[in-house]
């Protein structure tokens, strides 16, 4: 496939949109509630170093929504068999919001098929007194700039005039985050018990200006990972990569490079 090519791979019975770039090391990119809606620059930076696939989550973006998918669980499942269908073996499993919580659940059921997890402002657990932003209460606007900290960024996509086809999506994609994350609000009591069994080099990387996800929850996760490490993005807020790229994917690829080659 060509750099940031795209097309749909069926797993258990699921048409999945995939796009897909580069060479080296598999990297899986699971993305958060706001989907991947094209080759970002963050992709298309990693994959000058790792082969970067980036699925839409079953029910997200322009990918099929199976019958059988009911919770957070079920993705993750869902994504181990999608490893193996792929026949991805020492993948480097970077997760974004949505995305790390996906990964987490994969993690403590699997990490066969992972050499690395990266965790980005992770959802998945929550501190008591400290809750996550209930990001389904905000209108666009509020939640765009509860997202980021660059002000040039926030104008620009504020001032974007989506096409049909593209508001289409981000209805569909806040659908399906409520359905995997409505009640509790994203994340599972269930899933600290069972993190002990996170057995591969982890990463937790977070924009120290987060306003969705306290960066408290940072060393919160490291406390529960063992021998996890932690990197701030200075001046970034939910979405590091999107708004801090190149320290991002520095970061995240020395990680690799150190600690999980």
């Amino acid at each position: 496939m060509a750099e940031g090519g795209e097309s749909k791979i069926e797993v258990r019975g699921c048409n999945v949109h995939v796009r897909r770039g580069g060479s080296g090391a598999p990297l899986l990119y699971l993305h958060g509630a706001s989907g991947t809606p094209m080759w970002l620059p963050f992709l298309d930076a990693l994959s000058e170093k790792f082969d970067v696939i980036a699925p839409d989550h079953p029910t997200f973006g322009l990918s099929d929504e199976p019958d059988w998918l009911d919770d957070i669980h079920d993705m993750a499942y869902f994504y181990l068999d999608f490893l193996e269908a792929m026949g991805l073996d020492g993948a480097h499993v970077v997760g974004q919001s949505l995305g790390g919580w996906i990964a987490l659940e994969m993690a403590v059921r699997s990490t066969q098929r992972f050499r690395s997890l990266t965790l980005v402002g992770s959802a998945g657990i929550r501190i008591k007194g400290k809750p996550a932003a209930d990001i389904f209460m905000m209108d666009p606007d509020e939640l765009t700039r509860a997202l980021l900290v660059d002000e040039a960024i926030i104008d620009r996509m504020i001032n974007t005039e989506l096409t049909e086809e593209q508001l289409d999506i981000q209805i569909r994609n806040k659908v399906s985050t409520a359905r995997l994350g409505w009640q509790p609000r994203l994340f599972d009591p269930s899933l600290r018990k069972w993190m002990h069994r996170i057995d591969v080099p982890t990463h937790i990387v977070w924009g120290d200006t987060d306003r969705i996800i306290p960066p408290d929850y940072a060393k919160e996760f490291q406390g529960l990972i063992g021998g996890s490490s932690v990197t701030m993005i200075e001046n970034s807020g939910h979405l590091p990569h999107v708004e801090r790229t190149e320290p991002f994917v520095e970061a995240v690829a020395r990680f690799i490079s150190d600690s999980a080659a």
